[in-house]
């Protein structure tokens, strides 16, 4: 042993595997519609045909750019911009809202009378 420890990994959680599976299924969707096969899509994207293959399967090893890449290429990468929208977070808000001080102080008037 060289004494160097390799990090081990660990599935993601289950929801988030859902949500990976979904997304690729709906990019199957989208593209068996407008009639292009993986092949077409994937020289479009700069990918390959297997890339986009796991990609569709859900393959949690798939990056965020490639799947943004698929996703501006079907036209709909605008739908992705809701992803994350700090207006849509409920919880965020609710803890900055805490954290807000519960009255503002005025800056003390400077008397300039002498």
């Amino acid at each position: 042993m060289t004494g160097i420890e390799m990090p081990t990994t660990t599935a993601p959680p289950l929801e988030v595997t859902a949500a990976v599976q979904q997304l690729g299924q709906n990019i199957r969707v989208a593209r068996i519609r407008r009639r292009m096969s993986q092949e077409e899509l994937a020289q479009a994207c700069g990918i390959t045909r297997k890339t986009l293959y796991a990609l569709e399967k859900g393959g949690a090893a798939s990056t965020l750019g490639t799947a943004f890449t698929v996703l501006w290429k079907l036209g709909l990468l605008s739908a992705a911009a809701t992803l994350a929208d700090p207006d849509s977070d409920e919880h965020g808000r609710i803890l900055e809202a805490a954290r807000r001080p519960r009255r503002v102080r005025q800056p003390a008037a400077i008397d300039n009378d002498f």
